[in-house]
This record gives structure tokens, sequence and C-alpha cells, in this order.
């Protein structure tokens, strides 16, 4: 006898600024099984989960928790109907403690009407929920937060998505931080709950896991439901196609750039607990493509390159010369240069201007003496802004008026002023409406035909395949393949690399 359904999505719809992400999502979930929740990057799977956590609205659709049709307006609503989540974005408050961020916004008070919270309560009653999992030698209820490390924070999330005593709970790339051993707890936590009748989402793209710990397999692709299977029924190579199984759309302009001499070469790239080994060159004139799913290690490599992030090992040979990065200042001197995926946050100063943003970068080329010229600095920045075709009323005009994807544009502008040699994209279009799409694609292609060398990590299967002269594969820190342009139009083949292939 099957178990009784206890929650259904029915037809979500859901669209950003135009853009649609999801289109006629549907799920079911049982009492007491875990449901793996599959799809590539972009696939529209925690924007899903985040609608029926109530932290976005839908635009369309059905949600129904034990067979009733609800509507959460906020998380709150939801974790009070019995749903909770693990998010991928962990979000713990430093300063407190273990215990105050497990039980936040649900303190017992030491004096009932008076407002001073039994501290000593919550360190009991954490406990308490740590012992019944083994986890009483791995975190310390008395702990802040800002000393543990990410696998014991994620560990915590967990912790807290259990204490909520919840009928559902939706657990998003939760192993992503979490070790081998690590992964264990978390694993027999899981078998002990669906003993209790939980039932779990589980989001990852980790297949060897999934098909150890699920019950059903549900497959998003671009946004749209694409079938369930049990997982007896159903093999790796399946759920893979299910994921890739697209024809590649048109529109990608080819790169017949002449290929020159090896501009940049990373050797032995290693950073301790993100990445290992790494070694990549690229061209003049070319697009190299860098594939791989959420936490394969791409944007960190890169990261350590231009200096944002620290390096243990590795050399950077620039034109045939050993170079050495420690800061952003000293790459762009070295003229590589990086945009990077977080524009809001990383790219650009929202409050204030693209004549500003655009000039931030490249104060050292608009200035003479150690004085700004004002003049050329007008000149300059509204020649970038044109050239990229920002629709603006002016160059004064504040970023965070943009749409996301003329914002993007303001990146690249400024990226461009630098004259670089080389120009990481870190997920160059994500967000953003396929004309700017288009627009960006035809850059890139002048770009290389000009002789720049380009990097481009895109989790985009049909954009990386369309614009990439080669693609370098990446799985848990280190590259498992290298395709050309025409092997890699298999996108089962990028995939099962990226899925953990082979170790290069």
């Amino acid at each position: 006898m099957e178990n009784k359904m206890v929650l259904e999505v029915d037809g979500i719809n859901k669209s950003f600024s135009g853009v649609r992400v999801l289109e006629g999502a549907r799920l079911e979930i049982r009492e007491g099984e875990l449901h793996a929740l599959m799809g590539e990057n972009g696939a529209g799977k925690s924007t899903l989960m985040k609608i029926i956590m109530g932290i976005y609205a839908r635009d369309a659709g059905a949600l129904r928790l034990n067979g009733e049709d609800v509507v959460f307006k906020n998380s709150k609503e939801a974790l009070d109907a019995g749903i909770s989540m693990i998010h991928q974005e962990l979000s713990p408050i430093p300063e407190m403690t273990v215990a105050e961020n497990v039980f936040l916004g649900r303190e017992t008070k030491k004096f009932k009407g008076l407002p001073f919270v039994d501290r000593k309560g919550l360190q009991r009653k954490t406990l308490e929920i740590l012992k019944t999992y083994g986890l009483e030698d791995f975190i310390d209820p008395q702990m802040k937060m800002k000393h543990l490390n990410i696998a014991q924070t994620q560990m915590l999330e967990i912790i807290k998505a259990v204490s909520y005593d919840s009928k559902v709970i939706i657990m998003d790339e939760p192993t992503s931080s979490l070790s081998e051993s690590e992964s264990e707890i978390l694993f027999r936590m899981i078998h002990n709950l669906k003993k209790d009748k939980v039932a779990i989402v589980y989001i990852s793209h980790r297949m060897e896991e999934v098909f150890e710990l699920a019950d059903r397999i549900s497959v998003l692709r671009d946004g749209s439901f694409v079938g369930c299977v049990e997982k007896g029924a159903t093999s790796a190579d399946e759920i893979i196609h299910m994921m890739v199984g697209r024809e590649l759309e048109g529109g990608y302009p080819r790169n017949q750039a002449k290929k020159g001499d090896v501009v940049l070469a990373l050797k032995n790239f290693t950073s301790k607990g993100k990445f290992a080994g790494v070694n990549l060159e690229v061209r003049k004139g070319e697009i190299l493509g860098l594939a791989g799913l959420v936490g394969a290690g791409r944007s960190e490599v890169m990261r350590a390159l231009v200096g944002y992030d620290s390096l243990d090992t590795g050399e950077i040979i620039l034109e045939g010369k050993s170079i050495l990065i420690q800061h952003p200042k000293e790459a762009k001197r070295h003229h590589i240069i990086m945009a990077s995926e977080d524009r809001k946050g990383l790219g650009l100063v929202l409050c204030r201007s693209i004549k500003e943003n655009i000039s931030l970068q490249n104060m050292d080329k608009l200035s003479k003496m150690g004085f700004l010229n004002r003049a050329n600095e007008q000149v300059e920045c509204r020649r970038m802004a044109t050239e990229m075709e920002t629709k603006m009323n002016g160059i004064h005009d504040v970023i965070q008026s943009l749409s996301g994807g003329n914002q993007q544009k303001v990146v690249l502008a400024k990226c461009l002023l630098s004259d670089p040699k080389v120009l990481i994209l870190d997920e160059p279009t994500r967000g953003i409406d396929v004309g700017t799409k288009a627009a960006i694609y035809q850059m890139m292609i002048q770009l290389a035909q000009q002789g720049l060398a380009i990097i481009m990590i895109s989790s985009e299967m049909p954009e990386l395949i369309g614009m990439s002269d080669r693609v370098l594969v990446m799985a848990n820190g280190k590259i498992t393949g290298e395709l050309t342009r025409e092997e890699a139009q298999h996108q089962e083949k990028i995939m099962e690399l990226a899925l953990g292939g082979k170790t290069l």
C-alpha cells in the first residue's frame, strides 16, 4: 500500500522581470519518502522550493498540503504548517550561540510575561536534539556560530529544520559542504526521519547519493516538469537524459577567430577544501568554457587567479612569464580581468551612477598625476556605455534603476575599459533577456577576433556548447575532462564528467 500524499504541487508558474523561470511545474510528495528533485543549474528547483516555503509568491498553480489548498505568505506560515527548508545559502547569526540560532524566534521565556529568555532551557533542548542524532560531540550548544566551520553550520541547519517537528523537510544541496564522514551522519538522520514518517524533498547533483537515498526521482528541465520515476525502475543514464534531453537552440555565433599563442596558463592550482591540481591554458582568440555543477570549484579557481581568494600552491604564467597575483589590483595590472557572477554584490555599487561604476575600476587610466580627469572620465564612460548599447537616459543614471541586463552591460563596460588580455566571464548572461544575451555573445566574438583570450564559466548547457571553442569540465574541485567543440555537442558527455567522470 502506497503512503498517503502529503504535499502536491500542481502547475506552478513563476516569472522574474518577464523571464519565465517555472512553467507548469509539478511535484507529488508522499509520507515517509525521500523524493529527489534533479535538474541542471537554472532548471528552477530552488525557485520551486522557495515558492512552497512562501518566500516567493507563485504566478499560477496550486499547492496542497494533506489534500487541502494552501497559500503561504511567508516562511513562518509554512513552518507553522509543518514544512521546513534547509537552504543552500547558509545564513546563521554569527554572534549568537548554537542554541539561540536553533530556536531563533521560538525562544522560551524564563518568567511568564517577562522578556527574559531561558537560555539554559534552550541549551538543554538543543543538546537533546543533538544527542538524538549522535552529534553532541560534533556541536556544542553554547558555542557562538562564528566559531563553527561550514560543515558544522550545515549540520546545524539540518538540526534546526528537525527541531520544528516538520512533516515535510526540503534539503537543498545538503551535502555540498560536508565531508564523506559528515555526509554519513546526515544519511543516518535521514533514515531516522523516514522511520518517523517525515517526507523529505532532496535536491542534489550527486547521482550516487541520490540513488542510495531516494525512493522516487523527479526531474525539472528549463522550469518545466519532465517526469517522475521510481529509483528501482531507472538508471543514471536515463536521469541524465531527462535532465539535458533537448535540442541545442540556434542563435550562437561561431567564433572564427584564429587561435594564437597561449596567453595564460595555470599550473597545479590548489586551495585546500576548494580545488586541487588544476591545470589549464587559454590562447589568443579562444573562448574557453568551464563546465560543472554547483560547488565544482569553477568560480573558486578563477577568484584565486585574480587574487580575490587565497591560493595554497600554483603558478600563473602570462605570455610565457611566471607572475605573482595576491590581490585584484595585481591582476588588473597584468590585464587579467574578471566579471563576477554576483554583479549586484561584487560587480556594482548599486546606489551610484553608471559613470561612477565604470570609472571606479579604472581610476589609474582616467587620472593624470594623481588627479581624476573629469572631462576624460565623461568621454570614456559615455563611450563604453554606448558601445555596450546600454539603455539609459545618460551616464548619470543610478545603477539600481537599470534592468538586470543593462546592469550586466555596465559590468562588462568597466571590465573592457581596463584593456584586458584575459577576460573571465562568470555566468555572463544569468538572469537577462534573450536580446541582451545575443548582444553579449556578439561582443564575445568581436573580442576574440581582436585577440582577447576569454574564459567563460556558465551553467547553461546550450550557451556553453554554443559559445566555447573548448570545454573543460570540473567536479569536486578537479578537472575531469577536456572536450573539443565537436565533442561537447554530446551534452550527456559533459553531464557525465560533471557528475564525477575521470579526473585528468
